[in-house]
């Protein structure tokens, strides 16, 4: 996988971050307060655990899943591991993470997945 694609889905999932982070904020005045007092260009390398703690608190079951999966899937950006299926280390096709940039399965171990959990 070529570094100019690898930069576009590091660009996206950190956009679907803060995304994730405006919605929160917006409904919580307390991650508000400290997400003003930051500065912006920190905004997508928060780890402090009281900013964690708040979203967590604020974020749905769903959105809470996907915000995982987006970190996940920086830190594999960050190790050099992206676009690698975690289950049978084939690549993940470039369609699928343009679709869901936070995949860690390909195609068919998904499927296969999904038909175990039925």
């Amino acid at each position: 996988m070529d570094n100019a694609f690898i930069e576009k889905m590091k660009n996206l999932l950190l956009e679907q971050k803060r995304e994730i982070m405006n919605t929160i904020s917006d409904s919580n005045e307390q991650l508000k307060t400290v997400l003003s007092e930051m500065d912006p260009k920190d905004s997508a390398d928060i780890a402090s655990d009281d900013i964690d703690r708040i979203m967590i608190e604020a974020l749905s079951s769903q959105d809470l899943k996907r915000f995982r999966a987006i970190e996940a899937a920086l830190v594999r950006i960050s190790q050099g591991r992206y676009g690698i299926c975690a289950k049978c280390g084939k690549r993940i096709p470039p369609e699928r993470l343009e679709a869901i940039p936070y995949a860690v399965l390909c195609v068919e171990c998904q499927k296969t997945d999904e038909r175990k959990n039925r």
